[in-house]
């Protein structure tokens, strides 16, 4: 349900899904821990309709650096493969729902 990204597969899963969420964290970070459940509650709620995928910065800092993310958690949104709409910080899932809404 939740594709772990990396370097090696993030323009392969960009390419095959039409909208695409993806959580730049990392395992230190207290407010992407307390996102990681409302993430996953995303993914669940909208399979089948979106992917979702995240990825550590730590371990992929091209991937952080790429897209210009000096915060984590940062939200990005993908439709048809460009990014749309990017999120900083903790978010309610409310939040995350209207902008996943909004590019359906």
């Amino acid at each position: 349900m939740i594709t772990i990204l990396n370097e090696d597969n993030f323009e392969a899963t960009l390419a095959s899904n039409d909208v695409v969420l993806v959580d730049l964290w990392a395992s230190w970070c207290g407010p992407c821990r307390m996102l990681s459940p409302i993430v996953d509650d995303i993914a669940a709620e909208y399979d089948g309709k979106i992917a979702v995928a995240k990825c550590n910065v730590d371990d992929n800092e091209d991937v952080a650096a790429r897209f210009g993310v000096r915060n984590i958690p940062t939200l990005l949104f993908f439709k048809g493969g460009q990014l749309a709409e990017r999120s900083v910080g903790l978010v309610s899932k409310q939040d995350i729902q209207t902008i996943l809404n909004n590019l359906l």
